[in-house]
C-alpha cells in the first residue's frame, strides 16, 4: 500500500512539473515576444513629441478651434504673476482673447522627458514672440517649461498641466 501511494505520489509530481515548466515556457515565450516587439517608451515620446508639434503649429496659427480640440477638461495652466487657467473653457477662452489681439511666433525645445505608465513630463525651454495685431512692438519672452501629460483612454497623450516661467528679470515693463 505504501509502495503504490509512492509511485502515485511520483506520478502525480511529475505531472506537477511538468504543468509548471509549460507555464514558464509559455511565460518565458510571451516576455521575449514583447521584447522584440517595437519599445513602447519609443512609441510614447514620438506620439508626445507629435502632439507638442500640433499644440505649438495651433498656437502659431493663432488657430483656436485646432489648439482647443487638444486641450482637455483637466487641463490646468500655471502661468507666472497670473491666475490659474482651469479646465477647457478657460484656456479656450484666454487662448482666444490672446489670439485675437497677438500674432505668435513661439518655438520649444524639451531638454528632458520621462514617461511612466500612462503619465509623463516634459522639461525644456521655449521662447514665444507675441506682436500686436493692431499696432505696437514686438514682445519677446523666453524661459522654461514643465508639462504633465496623461494618456487618453484612446491611447493618445495630451498635456494636462502646463507651468512655465522667464528667464528675464522681473521689471515694471513686464506684465
Amino acid at each position: 500500500m505504501v509502495a503504490g501511494s509512492y509511485t502515485t505520489g511520483l506520478k502525480m509530481m511529475k505531472i506537477y512539473l511538468l504543468f509548471v515548466a509549460m507555464g514558464l515556457g509559455a511565460c518565458l515565450t510571451g516576455c521575449a515576444a514583447t521584447r522584440t516587439g517595437p519599445d513602447s517608451t519609443a512609441v510614447d515620446l514620438a506620439a508626445i513629441t507629435e502632439f507638442n508639434q500640433r499644440y505649438l503649429q495651433a498656437i502659431n496659427d493663432g488657430d483656436i478651434a485646432a489648439l482647443s480640440v487638444l486641450t482637455t477638461e483637466e487641463h490646468i495652466m500655471l502661468a507666472p504673476n497670473r491666475p490659474l487657467l482651469i479646465g477647457k473653457e478657460a484656456n479656450d477662452t484666454a487662448n482666444g482673447r490672446a489670439f485675437e489681439l497677438f500674432n505668435f511666433d513661439e518655438t520649444w525645445a524639451p531638454v528632458e522627458t520621462e514617461i511612466s505608465g500612462d503619465w509623463a513630463w516634459q522639461r525644456g525651454t521655449f521662447k514665444v514672440i507675441a506682436t500686436p495685431k493692431a499696432s505696437g512692438a514686438s514682445r519677446t519672452l523666453q524661459g522654461n517649461f514643465l508639462r504633465i501629460y496623461r494618456r487618453q483612454p484612446d491611447g493618445s497623450w495630451r498635456m494636462i498641466r502646463d507651468m512655465f516661467n522667464s528667464d528675464q528679470p522681473l521689471t515694471s515693463n513686464n506684465n
